[in-house]
């Protein structure tokens, strides 16, 4: 699991599942956006939006990856 999504989650707020789902697919997302170089904004906007579709119970980590990345019109498909 990623540790770089848990900065962004309560501690306690989801199960090991979950935060093994959400640690995936911000790690993905992140590489897609060629991580390197991305401002501070662009990883907590993909948390954000990683966090908000587990609260409404999405746990495949490629949708919650496409989830993200919708936030970013380059990356809609």
């Amino acid at each position: 699991m990623s540790a770089r999504i848990l900065e962004f989650v309560r501690p306690g707020e989801f199960d090991d599942v979950a935060t093994k789902a959400m640690g995936e697919a911000f790690d993905a997302a992140y590489r897609e956006l060629h991580d390197r170089g991305q401002p501070p904004i662009v990883r907590e906007v993909l948390a954000n939006r990683i966090i908000e579709a587990a609260k409404k119970g999405e746990r495949n980590p490629d949708r919650l990856r496409e989830i993200a990345l919708a936030a970013f019109p380059s990356h809609q498909r």
